[in-house]
Parts: structure tokens; C-alpha cells; sequence
């Protein structure tokens, strides 16, 4: 219960005076020292902050926000890049949507004409220069780009350089005076639990600072071939795209970029470390240039490990090797397990994708691969990565099953009438065409579009070679499948006979 000053001064003239004096001097002894660890958070983040205040103020001057115009159709571009991401499929011609009024109502869109559509974002200064750090989809496409500071000084801005890949941008503003600038920091250390503040414009609300904690490290939402967002629970809304996240050391370790809907207090951030480096090639080339190895690859999960003898090794699994690529040249082959690229050890394909694009083109490194339970150094020389040349690779199933077998798996030949149907080129092995309700190979996880490449080590090049492979195992023998599934890649699927 919470003491009634008026009644602890009563009890000062009573016998009981003396405990409750000592206590008071007790407490005045050790409250100012009480007061400074208050004062003073952790640099973990660990103590909650009494105030953001001295730290806004500090960082503030450098975040500005971002005003962009271009004449179009459709939807704004940061609605579209918030509330249409791969996990988010909103669309806001649906009338069930629940954003649709909410967009309508602050970005004013008419999806049947052409108009001047006005989009929001925010960004900071990292160059007393005038360079302005924000996100690719707040200056995409735009016809006319304004800045605005705290202070109220409006400047027209150029894009200095884009990298879609990570959803960056750089550009420009011409000022008379330096410009206040933010620190960049480093993500490395970020430990999940710690403050940060996130200052931006959401919904064109200039200079709105939110506080919270890092909720997690990593995040793939399936953004780009680069994710490794920063989780936070600090609010991040439209607008607030490309404005700064903070530690309590008024330091840059994230760039606010996306929220998930319906996820209320989810947000994500690009890490500062992975940012520097582009920004740092967006400043001097005006775009980024990265290396390229010449495979598909992904994870490897248990079922494959097992099926490539790699025991309890980490690495990834190279599925596809491109002809004449740097991998082809080097005698890296589909099937082989990639376990380290110049030294430093691979767990999962982000690791690859980063560390490759990382390398300097024309540079020679070595590649560490599993091959059939045996360790190989191959030297790869290093290409550059063109994006326009990396094709997107469409799903598609055929559609004309033929008898099943005991199995209840309908496979067929890959003709090239299907292979160009559906995207086949190059591929080895027979084609799921169907999968009978209630049948092992639906329970054993089997889908229609599936390419049958093995089955227990076998190549299965042919309907013939299925049929006999198939044929030959023993009632109650447990197949191994060895699977290339269109869009995910290879896997193992076992199915008992």
C-alpha cells in the first residue's frame, strides 16, 4: 500500500520516530546511486530508458521525410511494397479489403484514371555533403523528389543510385550549410531484447519517434535474394519507409523497411552492416556490382543430408550448375554440397548468396564442396552477377495423368511439348502427372508437377526406368525419392512399397 505522507509526518512524533528516521537516512544514502543506474541504460538495452527525450532530440535533425510525385495508375508504391508483399497478397482493387478505405482516404488514389499519385516515405542524412539514405520503393519511378527537414528547409533531390535487391536508394539534396548527419553504427552486435527508436513519417506524420526492442535477427520474408531483416516491435508504419533505426547510442543499425499486415506491432529493418557496403558503391558508381557464381542452391534439410551421406555437416545443396557459368568452369556439379567459399564456413544459402556477392569480380577463391561423401577444393573465379540475364522460373504442373501405379503416382515422360509448357529445360527424370487420393505417394507428401530424378541412388531417366525400379522393390521396402519440385527445389521424399 502506498504511504499517506500526511501520516508518516504523524508518526514522527510518535515513540517509533527512531526506525522510521534511520530508514529515511538509509534511503537517502542509497537512492541518488539508485537513480544513476536509472539514468544510465544499458548498452544491451537490458534497462528500460526513463526517457527517449535527450536522444530524440539528438538524432532527430538528421531524419527527414521524403515527398515524391509521379503521374500514373494503380496503387502508391509504398502501399504496394507494405500491404503486397509475398506474405501479405492484399489487393487494394478488392472491396473486402480492410486497407482499401484506409488508402483511399490518405493517399487520395483513383484506380481508374490517370493522376499524380503522391507517395510518403523518410530517410536520413549520412553526408553533411547532402547525401540522403531511404528506401528504393520510396524514389522508384519518381518524376519529382522533395525533402523536407525538421527545421521546415524543403530541397529538391536527384537519385544518386538504386539497388532493388536490397530495397535501397541513395540520393541528393544541395544545401548552402552542412547538414546535421547520423552516425552509422553496426548490427553485428544487436542482441534481441534491446532498445531501439524508430523515427520517421508514418501516414505523413513528419518526425514521429517510436520506441521498442529489437524482437529478432534474420528474418527471411521473402523480400529478395538479400533478406536478413531486423525484427522490431517499435511501430513502423507506411511512411515511416526508409527512416533510420536507432540504438541508444544515437547510431544507425537498421533502415526501417516493411511491416506485415494484420502483424500489428511487427516490423522489419535492412541491417546497417549489410546497407553499408551498397550505399558506399551506390555513392561512388551509382550502383552496385556483385559477384556471381553460376548455381541454383538450397538449404539442406535432414532427408537430403541423409541421402548425401553428409552427416551432421552443414552446407548447401547445389541443385542446378549453369553452363559456362564460374561454377561450370570449375568443375563444381549439381548434387554437390558447398560447405565454405574462401574460408568462411556455409550453413544456409543466404550465407552463399552474401558471401559471393561480397567477392570482387575477376576474383579467384577457393570453394570447399561434399561429393559423394568425400571433401573437394575447386578454384572458382569469380563472374559479375546480371540481374536481367537470371530468369525467373515459373510453377506449372501437366494436366493429362495416365494410369497410376501401386503407388498411386502417375508419372510420364518429359516431352519438350511439356517441357516448354511448363519450364522443364534441362531437366532429367519423369514428371508426377497425378497422385490418386488416400494412395502412399499422396500420404509419403508426392504432388502433382514433382520430377522424379532418383529413386534409391537410381537414376531415373525414363518411364522404363521408374517402371523397373519400382518393379524390382521388394513389398514393404521403403523407396527413396529423390525429387526436383519446381520453385522449392530438390528434396527426398521415402514412400514404403
Amino acid at each position: 500500500m502506498k504511504p499517506d505522507p500526511y501520516a508518516t509526518c504523524q508518526a514522527l512524533r510518535k515513540p517509533l520516530w527512531l526506525p522510521a528516521l534511520l530508514i529515511g537516512l538509509v534511503a537517502a544514502v542509497l537512492l541518488p546511486g539508485r537513480m544513476a543506474e536509472a539514468r544510465m541504460p544499458a548498452e544491451t538495452g537490458s534497462a528500460t530508458p526513463p526517457s527517449f527525450s535527450e536522444l530524440a532530440a539528438q538524432v532527430s535533425p538528421s531524419v527527414v521525410n521524403i515527398r515524391t510525385v509521379k503521374v500514373s495508375k494503380g496503387g502508391g508504391r509504398v502501399f504496394r511494397h507494405f500491404f503486397q508483399g509475398p506474405q501479405t497478397p492484399n489487393d487494394p482493387s478488392d472491396p473486402n479489403d480492410p486497407f482499401k478505405d484506409f488508402f483511399d482516404k490518405f493517399f487520395d488514389q483513383d484506380q481508374q484514371r490517370e493522376f499524380r499519385q503522391r507517395s510518403l516515405g523518410s530517410g536520413f542524412i549520412i553526408d553533411k555533403g547532402g547525401f540522403v539514405v531511404t528506401n528504393n520503393h520510396v524514389v522508384e519511378d519518381a518524376d519529382e523528389i522533395r525533402v523536407i527537414l525538421k527545421n521546415g528547409q524543403e530541397f529538391d533531390a536527384v537519385i544518386v543510385g538504386r539497388d532493388p535487391n536490397t530495397d535501397l536508394a541513395l540520393i541528393k539534396i544541395k544545401a548552402e550549410k552542412d547538414l546535421p548527419i547520423l552516425k552509422l553504427g553496426s548490427s553485428a552486435g544487436l542482441e534481441v531484447g534491446q532498445w531501439v527508436l524508430a523515427i520517421g513519417s508514418p501516414f505523413g506524420l513528419e518526425h514521429t519517434v517510436t520506441a521498442g526492442i529489437v524482437s529478432a535477427k534474420g528474418r527471411v520474408i521473402g523480400s529478395g535474394p538479400y533478406d536478413d531483416f531486423v525484427q522490431t516491435d517499435a511501430s513502423i508504419n507506411p511512411g515511416n519507409s526508409g527512416g533510420p533505426l536507432i540504438n541508444l547510442q544515437g547510431e544507425v543499425v537498421g533502415i526501417n523497411t516493411a511491416i506485415i499486415a494484420g502483424g500489428q506491432g511487427i516490423g522489419f529493418a535492412i541491417p546497417i552492416d549489410l546497407a553499408r557496403g551498397v550505399i558506399e558503391q551506390l555513392k561512388q558508381a551509382g550502383q552496385v556490382t556483385r559477384g556471381w557464381l553460376g548455381v541454383a542452391i538450397q538449404n539442406l534439410s535432414q532427408e537430403l543430408a541423409e541421402y548425401y551421406s553428409a552427416g551432421d555437416r552443414k552446407g548447401v545443396l547445389v541443385t542446378e550448375v549453369f553452363p559456362g557459368d564460374p561454377a561450370d568452369s570449375a568443375g563444381i556439379r549439381a548434387g554437390d554440397i558447398i560447405l565454405a567459399v574462401d574460408g568462411q564456413k556455409v550453413e544456409a544459402s543466404r550465407d552463399l548468396t552474401r558471401l559471393i556477392a561480397d567477392l570482387s569480380v575477376g576474383q579467384t577463391v577457393g570453394v570447399k564442396v561434399l561429393r559423394e561423401g568425400r571433401e573437394k577444393s575447386l578454384q572458382v573465379k569469380i563472374a559479375r552477377r546480371e540481374e536481367g540475364k537470371i530468369a525467373a522460373r515459373e510453377n506449372g504442373a501437366p494436366q493429362e495423368p495416365g494410369d497410376a501405379d501401386e503407388l498411386g503416382i502417375r508419372v510420364g515422360e518429359i516431352t519438350p511439348e511439356i517441357a516448354r509448357q511448363f519450364n522443364l529445360e534441362n531437366q532429367q527424370g519423369v514428371v508426377v502427372m497425378g497422385v490418386e487420393s488416400d494412395s502412399q505417394g499422396e500420404a509419403a507428401g508426392v504432388q502433382m508437377g514433382d520430377i522424379i530424378k532418383e529413386i534409391d541412388h537410381q537414376t531415373v531417366g525414363t518411364l522404363a526406368d521408374y517402371n523397373q525400379i519400382v518393379a524390382k522393390s521388394a513389398k514393404g521396402q521403403t523407396l527413396q525419392f529423390f525429387i526436383m519440385r519446381p520453385g522449392s527445389g530438390l528434396a527426398v521424399i521415402k514412400i514404403t512399397r
